[in-house]
Protein backbone atom coordinates (compact mmCIF):
# COMPACT_ATOMS: atom_id res chain seq x y z
CA UNK A 1 0.00 0.00 0.00
CA UNK A 2 0.96 3.47 -0.60
CA UNK A 3 2.42 5.45 2.31
CA UNK A 4 -0.55 7.99 2.54
CA UNK A 5 -3.19 5.35 2.66
CA UNK A 6 -1.60 3.52 5.16
CA UNK A 7 -0.40 6.74 7.50
CA UNK A 8 -3.37 8.45 6.92
CA UNK A 9 -6.46 6.30 6.94
CA UNK A 10 -8.60 7.93 4.59
CA UNK A 11 -8.23 11.62 5.99
CA UNK A 12 -7.03 14.81 4.16
CA UNK A 13 -3.80 14.91 4.37
CA UNK A 14 -1.92 18.02 5.35
CA UNK A 15 -1.50 20.62 2.09
CA UNK A 16 1.82 21.25 1.59
CA UNK A 17 3.14 24.27 -0.42
CA UNK A 18 6.57 25.42 -1.78
CA UNK A 19 8.41 27.06 0.85
CA UNK A 20 8.89 30.23 -0.57
CA UNK A 21 6.08 33.09 -1.65
CA UNK A 22 7.69 35.65 -3.29
CA UNK A 23 5.86 39.03 -4.01
CA UNK A 24 6.02 41.08 -7.08
CA UNK A 25 4.01 44.22 -7.31
CA UNK A 26 5.27 46.38 -10.54
CA UNK A 27 5.67 44.91 -14.48
CA UNK A 28 9.51 44.81 -14.28
CA UNK A 29 9.45 42.51 -10.80
CA UNK A 30 7.01 40.56 -12.30
CA UNK A 31 8.42 39.86 -15.30
CA UNK A 32 11.82 39.44 -13.38
CA UNK A 33 10.01 37.06 -10.86
CA UNK A 34 8.76 34.73 -13.92
CA UNK A 35 11.85 34.84 -15.58
CA UNK A 36 13.25 33.56 -12.49
CA UNK A 37 10.64 30.77 -11.76
CA UNK A 38 11.70 29.29 -15.14
CA UNK A 39 15.47 28.82 -14.42
CA UNK A 40 14.71 27.08 -10.98
CA UNK A 41 11.63 25.73 -11.56
CA UNK A 42 8.79 25.49 -9.45
CA UNK A 43 10.82 25.73 -6.04
CA UNK A 44 8.92 28.77 -5.34
CA UNK A 45 5.11 30.37 -5.84
CA UNK A 46 5.00 34.09 -7.40
CA UNK A 47 1.83 36.03 -5.58
CA UNK A 48 1.48 39.52 -8.26
CA UNK A 49 0.44 41.79 -6.28
CA UNK A 50 -2.26 44.36 -6.53
CA UNK A 51 -2.33 46.11 -3.26
CA UNK A 52 0.38 47.47 -1.26
CA UNK A 53 3.35 46.36 -3.41
CA UNK A 54 1.70 48.20 -6.38
CA UNK A 55 1.62 51.70 -7.32
CA UNK A 56 -1.31 53.57 -6.68
CA UNK A 57 -3.21 55.35 -9.42
CA UNK A 58 -4.07 52.60 -11.89
CA UNK A 59 -5.38 49.97 -10.58
CA UNK A 60 -7.97 48.92 -13.76
CA UNK A 61 -4.73 48.92 -15.87
CA UNK A 62 -2.39 47.00 -13.27
CA UNK A 63 -5.31 44.53 -12.87
CA UNK A 64 -5.01 43.87 -16.56
CA UNK A 65 -1.56 43.25 -17.05
CA UNK A 66 -1.77 40.67 -13.68
CA UNK A 67 -4.30 38.99 -15.75
CA UNK A 68 -2.19 38.85 -19.06
CA UNK A 69 1.11 37.68 -17.08
CA UNK A 70 -1.01 34.72 -15.56
CA UNK A 71 -2.02 34.04 -19.17
CA UNK A 72 1.25 34.04 -20.47
CA UNK A 73 3.00 31.35 -21.47
CA UNK A 74 5.76 31.97 -19.53
CA UNK A 75 3.40 30.52 -16.31
CA UNK A 76 4.93 27.12 -17.67
CA UNK A 77 4.07 25.73 -13.74
CA UNK A 78 1.06 27.18 -12.96
CA UNK A 79 2.23 28.22 -9.15
CA UNK A 80 1.17 32.10 -9.70
CA UNK A 81 -0.91 33.39 -7.12
CA UNK A 82 -2.64 37.18 -7.00
CA UNK A 83 -2.78 39.14 -4.00
CA UNK A 84 -6.25 41.42 -4.96
CA UNK A 85 -6.93 44.97 -2.95
CA UNK A 86 -9.32 43.90 0.24
CA UNK A 87 -13.13 43.92 0.57
CA UNK A 88 -13.38 47.78 1.63
CA UNK A 89 -11.30 48.81 -1.78
CA UNK A 90 -13.13 50.20 -4.31
CA UNK A 91 -11.06 48.19 -6.49
CA UNK A 92 -11.26 44.55 -4.77
CA UNK A 93 -14.35 43.82 -7.31
CA UNK A 94 -12.69 44.85 -10.36
CA UNK A 95 -9.32 43.13 -9.32
CA UNK A 96 -11.52 39.76 -8.66
CA UNK A 97 -13.60 40.28 -12.08
CA UNK A 98 -10.67 41.19 -14.32
CA UNK A 99 -8.14 39.13 -12.96
CA UNK A 100 -10.06 36.07 -11.77
CA UNK A 101 -12.58 36.32 -14.40
CA UNK A 102 -9.38 36.24 -17.69
CA UNK A 103 -7.42 33.47 -15.60
CA UNK A 104 -9.40 31.55 -13.63
CA UNK A 105 -7.99 28.38 -14.95
CA UNK A 106 -3.96 28.85 -14.57
CA UNK A 107 -4.15 30.53 -11.02
CA UNK A 108 -2.78 28.80 -8.39
CA UNK A 109 -4.41 31.17 -5.45
CA UNK A 110 -6.00 34.20 -4.60
CA UNK A 111 -4.27 36.46 -1.74
CA UNK A 112 -7.25 38.16 0.57
CA UNK A 113 -5.40 40.60 2.31
CA UNK A 114 -6.85 43.05 5.48
CA UNK A 115 -10.03 40.50 6.45
CA UNK A 116 -11.69 41.70 8.98
CA UNK A 117 -13.53 38.61 10.41
CA UNK A 118 -14.85 34.92 9.38
CA UNK A 119 -17.59 36.34 7.99
CA UNK A 120 -15.46 39.05 6.05
CA UNK A 121 -13.69 35.97 4.71
CA UNK A 122 -16.46 34.18 3.57
CA UNK A 123 -18.02 37.00 1.45
CA UNK A 124 -14.68 37.48 -0.37
CA UNK A 125 -14.80 33.94 -1.28
CA UNK A 126 -18.42 33.98 -2.71
CA UNK A 127 -17.25 36.78 -4.39
CA UNK A 128 -14.09 35.29 -6.36
CA UNK A 129 -16.71 32.12 -6.98
CA UNK A 130 -19.13 34.39 -9.13
CA UNK A 131 -16.02 34.25 -11.66
CA UNK A 132 -14.27 31.71 -10.63
CA UNK A 133 -16.90 28.92 -10.87
CA UNK A 134 -18.20 29.79 -14.54
CA UNK A 135 -14.66 29.67 -15.63
CA UNK A 136 -14.14 25.62 -14.52
CA UNK A 137 -12.53 26.18 -10.80
CA UNK A 138 -15.04 25.25 -8.02
CA UNK A 139 -12.82 25.68 -5.33
CA UNK A 140 -9.91 27.81 -6.70
CA UNK A 141 -7.38 27.99 -3.40
CA UNK A 142 -7.68 30.90 -0.60
CA UNK A 143 -4.85 32.46 0.68
CA UNK A 144 -5.80 34.75 3.55
CA UNK A 145 -3.80 37.08 5.48
CA UNK A 146 -3.99 37.43 8.98
CA UNK A 147 -3.20 40.88 9.93
CA UNK A 148 -6.27 42.12 11.85
CA UNK A 149 -7.50 41.93 15.23
CA UNK A 150 -10.73 40.33 14.08
CA UNK A 151 -9.02 38.15 11.73
CA UNK A 152 -6.74 36.52 14.46
CA UNK A 153 -9.42 35.97 16.76
CA UNK A 154 -11.59 34.16 13.84
CA UNK A 155 -8.28 32.79 12.51
CA UNK A 156 -9.11 29.04 13.60
CA UNK A 157 -12.55 29.24 11.74
CA UNK A 158 -10.86 30.75 9.03
CA UNK A 159 -8.66 27.61 8.87
CA UNK A 160 -11.37 25.19 8.67
CA UNK A 161 -12.74 26.46 5.48
CA UNK A 162 -12.27 24.34 2.71
CA UNK A 163 -11.30 26.57 0.12
CA UNK A 164 -8.55 28.21 2.11
CA UNK A 165 -5.15 26.66 2.04
CA UNK A 166 -2.60 29.04 3.54
CA UNK A 167 -3.19 31.58 6.19
CA UNK A 168 -0.22 34.55 5.82
CA UNK A 169 0.85 36.67 8.68
CA UNK A 170 0.70 40.64 7.76
CA UNK A 171 3.22 41.76 10.36
CA UNK A 172 3.55 45.22 9.24
CA UNK A 173 -0.37 45.75 9.54
CA UNK A 174 -0.72 43.90 12.73
CA UNK A 175 1.42 46.11 14.36
CA UNK A 176 0.36 49.11 13.10
CA UNK A 177 -3.25 48.50 14.50
CA UNK A 178 -1.82 48.39 17.95
CA UNK A 179 -1.38 52.21 17.41
CA UNK A 180 1.91 52.16 18.88
CA UNK A 181 1.02 50.11 21.98
CA UNK A 182 3.40 47.33 19.99
CA UNK A 183 6.63 49.07 19.26
CA UNK A 184 7.84 49.42 15.04
CA UNK A 185 11.16 46.91 16.07
CA UNK A 186 8.18 44.23 16.98
CA UNK A 187 8.45 44.22 12.96
CA UNK A 188 11.81 42.99 12.26
CA UNK A 189 14.20 40.53 14.04
CA UNK A 190 15.02 40.19 16.78
CA UNK A 191 11.30 41.63 18.04
CA UNK A 192 9.11 40.04 16.00
CA UNK A 193 10.06 36.72 17.76
CA UNK A 194 10.36 38.04 21.55
CA UNK A 195 7.28 40.61 21.89
CA UNK A 196 4.28 38.41 23.36
CA UNK A 197 1.72 39.80 21.25
CA UNK A 198 3.02 39.41 18.18
CA UNK A 199 4.67 35.78 19.25
CA UNK A 200 0.80 35.19 20.24
CA UNK A 201 -0.24 35.91 16.98
CA UNK A 202 2.21 33.67 15.51
CA UNK A 203 1.50 30.57 17.78
CA UNK A 204 -2.55 30.65 17.10
CA UNK A 205 -1.91 31.31 13.32
CA UNK A 206 0.77 28.07 13.33
CA UNK A 207 -1.95 26.27 15.44
CA UNK A 208 -4.95 26.96 13.56
CA UNK A 209 -3.39 26.23 10.29
CA UNK A 210 -1.84 22.59 11.18
CA UNK A 211 -4.96 22.17 13.52
CA UNK A 212 -6.88 22.04 9.89
CA UNK A 213 -3.87 20.56 7.52
CA UNK A 214 -3.13 24.08 5.98
CA UNK A 215 0.01 26.17 5.39
CA UNK A 216 1.19 28.57 7.43
CA UNK A 217 3.25 31.42 5.89
CA UNK A 218 5.61 33.45 7.62
CA UNK A 219 6.03 37.39 7.03
CA UNK A 220 8.24 39.16 5.22
CA UNK A 221 11.76 40.46 6.00
CA UNK A 222 12.28 44.04 5.62
CA UNK A 223 15.74 43.67 5.19
CA UNK A 224 15.99 42.95 1.39
CA UNK A 225 19.90 42.95 0.94
CA UNK A 226 21.23 41.12 3.99
CA UNK A 227 20.75 37.12 3.31
CA UNK A 228 21.91 36.10 5.94
CA UNK A 229 18.91 37.75 8.61
CA UNK A 230 16.71 36.15 5.84
CA UNK A 231 17.81 32.68 6.33
CA UNK A 232 18.34 33.37 10.18
CA UNK A 233 14.23 34.63 10.25
CA UNK A 234 13.60 31.59 8.15
CA UNK A 235 15.21 29.36 10.38
CA UNK A 236 13.24 30.41 13.40
CA UNK A 237 10.07 30.52 11.86
CA UNK A 238 10.76 27.13 11.01
CA UNK A 239 12.33 25.29 14.01
CA UNK A 240 10.39 27.62 16.36
CA UNK A 241 7.35 28.37 15.55
CA UNK A 242 5.97 25.77 13.46
CA UNK A 243 5.87 27.92 9.98
CA UNK A 244 6.38 26.02 6.86
CA UNK A 245 6.32 28.61 4.05
CA UNK A 246 7.62 32.29 4.50
CA UNK A 247 7.15 35.50 1.82
CA UNK A 248 10.22 36.87 0.05
CA UNK A 249 9.93 40.48 -1.09
CA UNK A 250 12.96 40.30 -2.79
CA UNK A 251 14.99 37.41 -5.79
CA UNK A 252 17.75 37.67 -3.27
CA UNK A 253 15.53 36.23 -0.37
CA UNK A 254 14.38 33.25 -2.61
CA UNK A 255 16.94 30.88 -2.07
CA UNK A 256 17.89 31.13 1.35
CA UNK A 257 14.55 30.69 2.22
CA UNK A 258 14.09 27.95 0.81
CA UNK A 259 17.55 26.99 1.76
CA UNK A 260 16.30 27.17 5.71
CA UNK A 261 12.89 25.45 5.14
CA UNK A 262 14.12 22.58 3.22
CA UNK A 263 14.96 19.00 5.24
CA UNK A 264 18.59 18.40 5.79
CA UNK A 265 20.00 15.06 3.31
CA UNK A 266 20.89 13.57 6.57
CA UNK A 267 16.57 14.11 7.46
CA UNK A 268 16.28 12.66 4.51
CA UNK A 269 18.67 9.47 4.27
CA UNK A 270 16.82 9.00 7.86
CA UNK A 271 13.65 8.52 6.68
CA UNK A 272 14.14 6.76 4.22
CA UNK A 273 15.91 4.71 5.61
CA UNK A 274 12.74 4.15 8.65
CA UNK A 275 9.77 4.24 5.68
CA UNK A 276 11.57 1.00 4.09
CA UNK A 277 12.05 -0.88 7.05
CA UNK A 278 8.55 0.07 7.40
CA UNK A 279 7.36 -1.40 4.22
CA UNK A 280 9.01 -4.23 5.07
CA UNK A 281 7.12 -5.17 8.20
CA UNK A 282 3.91 -4.00 6.27
CA UNK A 283 3.99 -0.90 8.49
CA UNK A 284 3.72 -2.45 11.71
CA UNK A 285 6.27 -1.31 14.26
CA UNK A 286 10.29 -1.36 13.96
CA UNK A 287 13.13 -0.65 15.99
CA UNK A 288 16.12 1.28 14.54
CA UNK A 289 19.27 2.24 16.40
CA UNK A 290 17.42 1.27 19.50
CA UNK A 291 14.34 3.40 19.22
CA UNK A 292 10.71 2.27 18.44
CA UNK A 293 8.93 3.63 14.96
CA UNK A 294 5.48 2.93 14.16
CA UNK A 295 2.99 5.15 12.17
CA UNK A 296 3.05 8.03 13.96
CA UNK A 297 6.65 8.72 13.57
CA UNK A 298 6.26 7.24 9.64
CA UNK A 299 3.99 10.57 9.08
CA UNK A 300 6.41 12.45 10.02
CA UNK A 301 9.36 11.22 8.33
CA UNK A 302 7.15 11.24 5.27
CA UNK A 303 5.73 14.77 5.47
CA UNK A 304 10.38 14.85 5.29
CA UNK A 305 10.41 13.40 2.25
CA UNK A 306 7.53 15.12 0.59
CA UNK A 307 8.75 18.29 1.76
CA UNK A 308 12.45 17.29 -0.06
CA UNK A 309 10.55 16.58 -3.20
CA UNK A 310 8.78 20.17 -2.78
CA UNK A 311 11.96 22.40 -2.69
CA UNK A 312 13.49 20.17 -5.52
CA UNK A 313 16.69 17.76 -3.14
CA UNK A 314 17.94 14.66 -5.07
CA UNK A 315 16.27 11.99 -3.24
CA UNK A 316 17.48 8.34 -2.49
CA UNK A 317 16.28 6.26 -5.24
CA UNK A 318 14.12 4.20 -2.35
CA UNK A 319 12.20 7.68 -1.54
CA UNK A 320 11.84 9.06 -5.25
CA UNK A 321 10.32 5.20 -5.63
CA UNK A 322 7.84 5.80 -2.85
CA UNK A 323 6.73 9.39 -3.02
CA UNK A 324 6.24 9.06 -7.24
CA UNK A 325 4.22 6.12 -7.20
CA UNK A 326 1.51 6.32 -10.05
CA UNK A 327 -1.05 5.05 -7.51
CA UNK A 328 -0.33 7.76 -4.52
CA UNK A 329 -4.23 8.74 -3.77
CA UNK A 330 -5.58 12.21 -4.13
CA UNK A 331 -6.58 13.99 -0.53
CA UNK A 332 -10.11 13.71 0.16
Amino acid sequence: MHPSAVLFHGKRQPLLLPACDHYAGSEKLMRKSLALQQELGALFDITFDCEDGAAAGAENEHAQLVATLVNDEANRFGRIGVRVHDSASAHFAGDVATIVGACAGKLAYIALPKAQNLADVVRMIEFVNRYAVPAGRAALPIHVLIETHGALRDCWDIAALAQVECLSFGIMDFVSAHYGAIPGNAMRTPGQFAHPLVVRAKLEIVAACHAHGKVPSHNVTTEIKDTALVANDAQRAGAEFGFTRMWSIHPNQIKPIIKAFTPRVSEVNEATNILTEAINANWGPIAQHGRLHDRASYRYYWTVLQRARLAGLALPDAAAAMVNQDSQPEPI
